[in-house]
Order: structure tokens, then C-alpha cells, then sequence
């Protein structure tokens, strides 16, 4: 995506950062790691914004988080969730919004393209959110995997479908 101004990319990332937030508190307690939709919100923000910008929206959910901010799932926030077991998903939000928008902007936008740039952040916020987890429970990779990572597959798979029509769409619309 081609912002031609400062501001609307600083708007865009406040608007992504407050998304991710909104969706994070429309959440399931399944376990340890709640379902929830704020990767829907980090799939749309990688599409639409690029690597920089994407990453930079989610820097800031997870910066507002980190100083206490209610925007984590159920509400909460504060360093000690992101040190916690589940920190290692948000901060993999970071990285998925980046990698999502590194594919996108080399490889280009159509549908197949967005899924696999989305699945490729999946599983990058996966992989930390899980190495995280292991380390900070001691949990082994089958119950990690068991606890944090196949029950979410099938949400996840539908949350990049609509990702991909989002990001489709807006694109279209604003000319992007």
C-alpha cells in the first residue's frame, strides 16, 4: 500500500492498533490461550499496510498493552501478560503483520497470494507464541501444540479467508 502522507499512515496505524484491541476482546476461554480475533485484525494490517506499517500498528497494541491499557484478550494488559505464557503470540503479532506485508508487497496481492502471506505469518506468531509458551510453563511441544496451536486451526483458517476478502475489497475501494 502507497500512503502518500505522514498522517494518513500514522491514522492507519492507530486504526489498526485499535482494531486488534477491539478483536482481541471477542474471545473464547478455551485453555491457556484464549480464541480470540485480533489475528484477524494483524492479517488485514499486514495486507493493507506493508511490512513497516503493519508491524508499526501492531508495536503499538502491544506497546499500549505492555504500559497497562486493557487491549490484551478479556481486557487485560500490563508486562506481565506479555512476559506470561501467552506473550509470545502477541508479540508474534509483530512479526506476522511484518511478514505478511514483506510477501505481499514482493509478491503482490491476489487472493492465493494473501493466503499464503497469511499463513506464513500464522505460523511465524505460532512458532514464537509456542517457543514462548514451552519455555515459560515447561510444557512439552505435543501439550504445547495440543493446548495453544490445533485447537485454533479451523478459526484460523476462516479468519485468513476473511482476511483475504477484507484486504481484497478495501483495496479495491480505496484505490490502493
Amino acid at each position: 500500500m502507497q500512503m502518500k502522507t505522514s498522517t494518513q499512515k500514522i491514522t492507519f496505524c492507530a486504526l489498526f492498533a485499535a482494531l486488534t484491541a477491539i478483536l482481541s476482546q471477542i474471545a473464547i476461554p478455551i485453555g491457556p490461550v484464549p480464541i480470540n480475533l485480533a489475528t484477524l485484525a494483524v492479517f488485514i494490517a499486514g495486507g493493507l499496510m506493508g511490512p513497516v506499517w503493519g508491524a508499526v500498528s501492531m508495536i503499538v497494541y502491544v506497546a499500549l498493552g505492555a504500559v497497562g491499557v486493557p487491549v490484551f484478550s478479556m481486557f487485560t494488559g500490563g508486562i506481565s501478560i506479555i512476559v506470561g505464557p501467552t506473550g509470545g503470540y502477541i508479540i508474534g503479532y509483530i512479526a506476522a503483520a511484518w511478514l505478511i506485508g514483506l510477501i505481499v508487497s514482493k509478491w503482490g496481492r491476489k487472493a492465493w497470494q494473501l493466503v499464503i502471506a497469511m499463513v506464513a505469518g500464522l505460523a511465524v506468531c505460532y512458532a514464537l507464541g509456542t517457543a514462548w509458551y514451552m519455555y515459560s510453563t515447561a510444557a512439552g511441544l505435543g501439550v504445547s501444540l495440543m493446548s495453544c496451536v490445533i485447537p485454533f486451526l479451523p478459526g484460523d483458517a476462516a479468519k485468513i479467508a476473511l482476511a483475504v476478502i477484507t484486504v481484497s475489497a478495501l483495496r479495491k475501494r480505496l484505490a490502493w
